[in-house]
Parts: C-alpha cells; structure tokens; sequence
C-alpha cells in the first residue's frame, strides 16, 4: 500500500493530486521553485522540499531533484501530474530504480507514445485510422496545408500550421527551436492538416491484470495556438455507432503498448464520423474532471489503486449528464493572446461548479510557468443546462489584478453555433476574436458606478465634504484596456445615470428607469465593477514618460528567443523583428508598419520586462 505520495509538480494538478490522497488518508509531499515559495500546493502539502531556481528546467524538470525529494519527505510513491516530466521515460524508471511507486504507465509505454512518428507506426499496425506522416524535405504543393508538429511533447508547442511551400522552411525552424526549447528534443515531422477537424479523445484505464477501459469520450475542439480552451462530455459530434468505433480504436492503441494506468488516446474527426489517430498521452488530462462528473470517478484514486495493484471492474459505469470544462488562462485573447502576469488580488467563483485551482488570492502570475488559472467545470442533466450553468458562474465570477480569457469563454458558451453543438478547430478564425472577445457588462456604466464609489469613498475618508465651489461637475477618467471614459457628474447625475444609493463597494444606478446594482472592489491603481476592470487616468502625465515615435515595448515579461534584423534594415509591415519565450511560448514580435529599424536595444537571451523597449522602426532613415 502507498503511504505518502510527491507530487512532482505544481499549481492545480498538485492541488488536485493531494485532494485525493486527502480523502484517502494518504500522505501528501511537494515540491516547489523558488517562484513557487508561497504557492497553495505547498501549504497544502504535509511536507515540501525547495528546487532552487525559478525556471523549469532548474526545478520542476530536474528528475534527479524530484527523486531525492521523494526520499527526504519520505514519500514512497510518485505522481507526475500533467506536463514537465509526466511523459519522461527516463523520469519514469529513475523513479522505479529508486525503490519507488511510478503512478503511471510502464516506461516502455511512455517511450513509444512519446514519439509521435512511432506511435503512428505501431497504432496502424495495431489497426487504428492514422494519418501518414510526412517528411519535411518531401512536402509538395499537394500536400498543402501540413501541420508542422514536435515528435515529443504537445500542448500546442512545435506546432505550426504551413499554407504556402515558400513558409515551410521557416515553419519548420521555428517548430524545432521550440520543441528544443520545451521538451529538450528538436525532431518535428508533418501531416495532412484539416481545416475544420473535430478534436475528440478517449479516456482508457488499464490495470495490470488485463482489463482496459475505454472510460467515454470528450470533444476538445474549441482551441487556441492549437492548445485546448473548452473540453466537453460527452461529444455533440459522437452517436452510439461513431463512440463504438471510438472506443475499440482506443482499446486497441493501448493494448498495442501493454498499457498500465490512465491514458488519453486523442484524434482527429470530420463531420461525416471518420476519425484519424493524432497522439496517446499516457498521463492524465488537464479535462479528465468532466469525465469524472459524468462517470462519478475519482481518476487519481484509480491511477492509485492500479500502481497498488488493484483489479478494475469488468466493465466502466455508465455515463449521466453532461459536463463542460474551460481553462482559464491569464491572457490577452485580443491582443493575440497575449499571457498576462501581475498580482491576482482576488479569486472566487461562486454557483453550483467545480473549481480546480492554482491561485489563491494575493498569488503572483509569473513568466516562467503556463498561464492557466484555473478550470471550472459544470455538470448537469443535459448540456444545454451545463453550459447555462457554467457561463453564468463565470460571468459573476470575481477575477481581480490581471487580465484573463474570462469574457471569451462567456461569450462562446453563449454563440448560437456552440449551443447547436457546430465546434471545430477553426471555431475562433470563423467567428472572429473581435466578436468573442468582446468585454462583459457595460464598460461606460462601470465606469460611472466606480466614479460614485469613489466619491463614497472620499466622504468616508474627509466626512466634512466642504467644497468652495459646491456646484462644480466632478469628472474622472478611467481606462479599460485601450478604451477611455470620462465621467462627469453632479449632484447624484452623470448624463442619463441617476445615483440611487453609493458605498466605497456598492453602488445601485437608475439607467433609464431601471434600477441596477453594481459591487465594486478596489486596489491600488485598479477599480473593479462586475466584471469589468478599470484603471484610473492619472489626471497629469508623468514628465519624460513619453516614448520615441516607432517604439515598439515587450507586451509581457520574457526572453528574447531570436532577433530576425538588425539596426538600419529596412523592413515591411507585419514582418517579423524579434520572438519573445514567455510562459512556455513564442510570441512573435512584428513591424507595425514598413520603414527602417532605426534602434534595437536588446539581444538573444536577455530578459525584458513588460514595457521595455524592443525595437524603434522609423518611416525611413531619416525620420
């Protein structure tokens, strides 16, 4: 039996691992980065051991680390969670030849799905729809679109879509640097992309004494940068005749590698019902929580009980209801999903949802790690009440200090395409970023209600009120993102707003007859109404704190990963200057318009904060 297991990762999927062993009286070790110090798994941990550094390739990528921490809490069994070294063969059998439980499949396993060019080998052989895989070098016009992909690792990382035979060199460059750079193993093939694809993926669990399950299936098509943003159970796309095929074409992939524990066997779908096998992750899944609302399984008690073990039943539970997940991330999805990092004042979502959290109030999102904040996920009846559900929870949601995906994920789980269950792959190019990313609630009203607040507030402070000039209009100026307001007011009136009643965090307007409350929540620089935030205007701008014309600033923290030019070429617009690495990714930096790159202050590897200059482009050398 297993006493005390680490959990060799961080955020969420440590959280979640030790709410588990919690329940079942199991023993709970961490480990932690040096950003990580004050993190909620640590304080959750029975004991925790400090991997010096901040980057993950100093900590959470240190197996050799992992394992000495294990031994020092005491720990006789390992999770590796999702991400970092959860797919390392290596990790997996250092772990084994340290006296250790691996809670996880057979190193064996792990290698041969690790490679996505010999995954595809052995599940064709095994019987299963593949798509063939193309060698860069060989790629023609008829081939086109390919999708450029990392043999090893995923989440959207070594992965380039290619259109046009002239963009494939460069594609392929850039897919190895990052692949390099994410999973330390550069290789990258190529395939037949399909535009519109459907993403649905199996979850199987496999004992050690024979019996695979294929657990159901979930529909992960709603994506960005090809990684997952809404996972559902089950799929809109799947009848009972298509979830038959599913399944016996998942069984058989993980009976092909004699696999061991929880597993995700994922493929690529069209409409018509053909699926095609894209890859095997042999870990568990950022999106198994919706499984298990429908299932009712704890799939981290089972991954425990198989590494003990322990028989599965013959066959799965049969599925109730419906469940959807988001993710949701610290980023910018107008400006290109931008990540975001600063302090998350305040986190809570309330209604009748699951929440597995990486936050905690006052936790500061960082560079180094992914931006995901958290997944919330709603289970009801029919998926018509689930989505209900889960977007009225996110919209009342309190997200304060840095900005996030909240406002999109509301407003795609409201579309009439996503509620007919009309998704794929292509769901954000067909719809429009500028439509679904469109703010939540009024922003010209928040801004109002924040002005009234903030008077309250005064009053509070200096309970005279004196003024000289008692009949002069106030006027505040708030920001949200690049759009300003000013507001204007007077004796309880702002335009058609009519005050009703005002406190520093509460303030109820008349709009046109209809009385409206709003609750606001304040921190330094930053207002909160709803879910909207403004900044205030300063009414005098800082002297000297304009930048030269033609700057271009770093929109987050990060690594300048390459630099494309050099000062004095002349360059068009859109064409690539520089590429930032932050929080796992690249973020390419481009030329907002055609002219010459008069300065550039930075060089490869040197970190930059958010707002650093990066580059001065000029309308021509004279300029």
């Amino acid at each position: 039996m297993i006493h005390t297991i680490l959990a060799a990762n961080r955020g969420e999927i440590a959280r979640r691992v030790f709410r588990t062993c919690a329940e079942l009286g199991i023993g709970r070790a961490a480990v932690f980065s040096d950003a990580d110090a004050h993190a909620p798994h640590v304080a959750e941990s029975d004991a925790a051991v400090r991997l010096p550094g901040d980057t993950p390739s100093d900590t959470y990528l240190r197996a050799d680390l992992l394992v000495a921490a294990a031994k020092a809490t005491g720990a006789d069994a390992v999770h590796p969670g999702y991400g970092f070294l959860s797919e390392n063969a290596g990790f997996a059998r250092a772990v084994l030849d340290a006296g250790l439980t691996w809670i996880g499949p057979p190193p064996a396993a792990i290698e041969t799905m690790g490679s996505k060019v010999e995954a595809k080998r052995i599940t064709g052989s095994a019987g299963v729809p593949v798509l063939s895989e193309l060698d860069p070098a060989t790629v023609t016009e008829a081939d086109l679109p390919v999708l450029v992909k990392a043999s090893a690792g995923g989440g959207g990382r070594g992965m380039r879509i290619v259109r046009e035979l002239g963009e494939l060199a460069d594609a392929v460059e850039s897919a190895r640097a990052e692949a390099a750079s994410a999973f330390g193993d550069p290789t990258v093939f190529c395939e037949r992309y399909l535009e519109t694809g459907r993403h649905i993926e199996v979850q199987v669990l496999a004992d050690t004494h024979g019996t695979v399950w294929a657990v159901g299936e979930r529909e992960c098509s709603i994506q960005r940068r090809h990684q997952k943003v809404i996972e559902e159970a089950p799929s809109p796309l799947v009848d009972e005749e298509m979830r038959a095929r599913l399944f016996e074409a998942a069984r058989k992939a993980a009976e092909a590698i004699d696999y061991v524990g929880a597993g995700t066997v994922e493929f690529l779908a069209t409409q018509d019902g053909s699926f095609y096998f894209l890859e095997m992750n042999t870990r568990l899944q950022v999106e198994h929580p919706v499984t298990e609302l429908v299932t009712g399984l704890d799939l981290v008690a089972l991954q425990i009980r198989v590494a003990e073990g322990h028989r599965l039943a013959p066959e799965p539970p049969q599925w109730t209801g419906s469940a959807i997940e988001v993710r949701l991330y610290a980023e910018d999805p107008a400006a290109d999903w931008q990540p975001q990092t600063g302090t998350l004042h305040h986190f809570s979502v309330a209604g009748d949802v699951r929440v597995d959290s990486g936050v905690a109030d006052g936790s500061v999102i960082g560079v180094h790690y992914d931006p995901m904040l958290a997944k919330v996920i709603a289970w009801a009846p029919s998926r018509d009440e689930a989505v209900r559900k889960l977007a009225t929870a996110l919209e009342s949601a309190k997200i304060h200090g840095v900005r996030t995906n909240r406002d999109l994920l509301v407003n795609v789980l409201r579309h009439p395409e996503f509620l007919a269950g009309n998704i794929d792959t292509a769901f954000f190019d067909r719809h429009g970023l500028d439509l679904l990313a469109r703010p939540l609630g009024d922003e010209r009203l928040a801004a109002v209600a924040a002005a009234f607040a903030d008077a309250a507030t005064n009053r509070t402070r200096f309970p005279s009120g004196w003024r000289n000039v008692p009949c002069a209009p106030q006027r505040k100026r708030y920001a949200a993102g690049d759009r300003e307001y000013t507001v204007e007011y007077r004796n309880g009136k702002a335009e058609d707003v009519t005050l009703v009643s005002a406190t520093p965090d509460r303030v109820v307007l008349d709009v046109a007859g209809v009385r409206r409350g709003f609750d606001v929540a304040r921190y330094p620089g930053l207002v909160c109404v709803g879910p909207v935030s403004l900044t205030r205007v300063p009414r005098f701008t800082e002297p000297g704190s304009a930048l030269a014309a033609g700057s271009l600033v770093a929109p987050m923290p990060g690594t300048v990963l390459r630099v494309a030019v050099t000062a004095g070429d002349t360059v068009a617009a859109g064409d690539p200057l520089l590429w930032l690495e932050a929080m796992k990714m690249e973020h390419k930096i481009t030329a907002p318009a055609a002219g010459v790159v008069a300065e550039l202050p930075v060089s490869v590897g040197q970190q930059v904060e958010v707002g650093a200059v990066l580059a001065v482009v000029k309308g021509s050398a004279d300029d």
